[in-house]
């Protein structure tokens, strides 16, 4: 895989920081994520990761996390601004002990800036991107979509990129640098189409009255009779004709420019009504207007319309989980979700034992409550 042989050590964290790990480690990288004495209990992403529990509130505890970033490609700080400075693990002291480490910090604010000390959540970090203000309809308070955009868009998504940037440049280089991912930042960044476009047309009205946030009736979600829903984007002419098409209604009545939006919602959410998801996908599979199903996440998989493609595939849990994505023709990605998750203390032992410790050292660490590891009968 691309990056087989690149060693991540990722600093336990929340949703953000085990994405980036795990699209690493899903492309091939070697990710030991470095966990309290106490698990995280939300823990979901350490599939394909292995796991060594450190006390960073004992001498021993840290020099091991020295040790391992000595040896070490990447290691991902996902603590608030100067938490690790604290610790003696902050960019200065590892990078003099190895140069070739990228570090990369991962945060809300980022490192600099009013807000860098703030405690937040995706929300927070869309509202400050400016984003989130667009996310508004009929003068409602604007609601976010979930925490994709900044926590996995703007946050380990960007962070990942930042990181495979960086071990590009090393090539050239040889020496690693310091990757400084705010969630907020990213989140703007991956709007950016969406403030170079402010003075075009399509955004002259309030937020939910425009022709991408749902002010438009030819872009937009419709019911269906089973309770179902579909998925309208005929936003130019010639899929908006297709549209009416399968709806039945007559293009001079139901203008795309012009005539009352409201009415034309109503129109079509009456119709729409009429037929099941089902009886509507077998007649826009027969044109091209941009019509789709709203397809149920748990179903993903199975629906007729995305088993073919073979971007999912199902857990030991029988969650539906998706693919790596982008796929590449040489070296494809290969999910970590399909190998068993670790148990905390699953690794340890054998961590301690690459970096050199002696069974009796290991044995020494763990009674002084250095280290948490899940022994097996004996070392």
């Amino acid at each position: 895989m691309a990056l087989k042989g690149i060693k991540v050590i990722e600093m336990m964290g929340l949703a953000p920081g085990p994405l980036c790990g795990t699209i690493l480690a899903d492309f091939g990288a070697s990710v030991t994520v470095v966990q309290k004495m106490n698990p995280n209990p939300f823990e979901v992403m350490a599939n394909g990761k292995r796991i060594i529990n450190l006390n960073l509130k004992d001498t021993e505890g840290l020099n091991i996390l020295k040790k391992l970033c000595d040896t070490s490609d990447v290691i991902l700080d996902t603590y608030r601004p100067g938490v690790m400075e604290k610790l003696g693990l902050g960019p200065d002291i590892l990078s003099k002990r190895n140069p070739r480490l990228i570090y990369a910090r991962l945060t809300g604010y980022g490192q600099d800036g009013f807000y860098k000390d703030k405690a937040g959540h995706d929300i927070n970090y869309v509202s400050m991107s400016g984003l989130l203000s667009l996310l508004g309809k009929n003068q409602e308070p604007p609601r976010p979509p979930l925490n994709l955009l900044s926590d996995f868009a703007g946050g380990g998504v960007m962070c990942a990129l930042g990181i495979v940037l960086a071990l590009f440049e090393r090539t050239k280089s040889g020496k690693g640098q310091v990757i400084d991912a705010s969630m907020t930042e990213g989140a703007a960044y991956v709007g950016t189409w969406l403030y170079k476009s402010r003075n075009l047309p399509i955004w002259i009205g309030e937020p939910g009255t425009n022709a991408l946030d749902g002010g438009l009736a030819c872009y937009g979600t419709y019911k269906t009779k089973d309770g179902k829903f579909m998925a309208v984007g005929a936003l130019e002419p010639q899929f908006y004709s297709n549209l009416l098409k399968g709806l039945e209604l007559s293009e001079e009545e139901f203008t795309q420019m012009g005539g009352d939006v409201d009415v034309h919602k109503k129109k079509f959410q009456e119709v729409f009504l009429t037929k099941t998801q089902e009886e509507w996908c077998e007649i826009f599979d027969k044109m091209d207007a941009c019509v789709t199903p709203v397809v149920d996440l748990d179903i993903v998989d199975k629906h007729k319309y995305r088993s073919s493609d073979k971007s999912f595939y199902r857990d030991a849990d029988g969650l539906v989980i998706p693919e790596p994505s982008p796929k590449l023709s040489k070296t494809p990605g290969v999910s970590t979700g399909k190998l068993s998750p670790p148990e905390p203390g699953q690794h340890t032992v054998e961590i301690l034992k690459e970096l050199g410790y002696t069974k009796r050292g290991i044995e020494s660490l763990i009674k002084n409550g250095s280290v948490y590891a899940k022994l097996k009968s004996n070392l």
